[in-house]
């Protein structure tokens, strides 16, 4: 007996080690999150030098694995034990095991989200090439939401290579036939596109990013055309209530940005897992 055909009898099993896969890749998210914006930040500004003809501004060897954990109080290094997800945190209570300052509460968080999505997932789709597809596509959005929320982008670097993965993960009717993932990836991209420029060319001014237009793509390749409605809809709603939260507790002004990838991520996993249910529920609520 193969290990996928002893998961796929044993439900239990599958969830369960998806879900301790999942506190591992939130663990590395952590640092993907903390990294990449500085990579590419690092790379634009070389760029940017190099077409000035200024000199280029040598930094030290920084990229995913360099250099070492550390902690950014007294650059303890992080020994293994200590770099345990979750666990790890317990043990030391939220502090530094050398300078006792706090550890960031983001860290077990992030983690913690991770395992949770992808213990939905295991559970929700249940073993098979579907669910091991959708935990690629919840861990990338777990990513790019967490990037957009810090530094309001949505690097290509990460958007790009997921809607290629969704539609090629679709050729095979994984999910979706693949002409439902390509209409859901233009009409995705080109329904956002016009809103930006429909609002631009009223107001004069730009109501959103293009990392935007290029997530909702993603979504679209991943879940088909029919997700984009219910998206849209959701995303909407998460980002009004988000909104208003931000401006009550956090008492900010209501031209401060807000980046809106975070709402549509959220919006578009729950419509890639739960859209048909969604979708079925609001037509019987009305009789239709």
């Amino acid at each position: 007996m193969t290990l996928w055909t002893f998961l796929a009898g044993q439900p239990a099993y599958f969830i369960t080690l998806a879900t301790v896969l999942g506190l591992l890749v939130g663990s590395f998210l952590n640092v993907l999150v903390h990294r990449l914006p500085i990579m590419l930040e690092r790379q634009w500004q070389r760029e940017a030098q190099e077409v000035l003809g200024l000199p280029t501004t040598e930094h030290e060897r920084f990229n995913l694995s360099l250099p070492a954990s550390h902690c950014p109080h007294c650059n303890h290094a992080i020994r293994a034990w200590e770099n345990i997800p979750l666990l790890s945190y317990l043990a030391l209570r939220g502090r530094c095991s050398a300078c006792k300052q706090p550890i960031s509460k983001r860290y077990p968080l992030t983690e913690m989200a991770c395992a949770v999505m992808s213990l939905v997932v295991a559970w929700q789709v249940g073993p098979g090439v579907a669910a091991l597809v959708l935990l690629l596509f919840t861990w990338s959005l777990l990513a790019l939401s967490l990037i957009d929320h810090d530094k309001q982008i949505l690097p290509d670097v990460l958007v790009l290579p997921t809607l290629w993965l969704g539609l090629m993960v679709n050729a095979f009717d994984t999910l979706v036939p693949l002409p439902d993932a390509l209409w859901g990836a233009v009409a995705g991209y080109l329904s956002l596109w016009s809103v930006y420029w429909l609002f631009k060319l009223l107001t004069g001014k730009e109501g959103m990013g293009y990392g935007d237009f290029k997530l909702l793509a993603l979504i679209g390749a991943w879940g088909g055309w029919q997700v984009l409605p219910l998206t849209l809809l959701l995303s909407s709603v998460i980002g009004v209530v988000a909104g208003l939260c931000l401006l009550r507790v956090r008492r900010q002004s209501v031209g401060t940005a807000i980046p809106f990838g975070p709402y549509l991520a959220i919006a578009g996993w729950i419509a890639v897992l739960w859209g048909d249910e969604i979708s079925t529920s609001y037509l019987q609520l009305f009789g239709m």
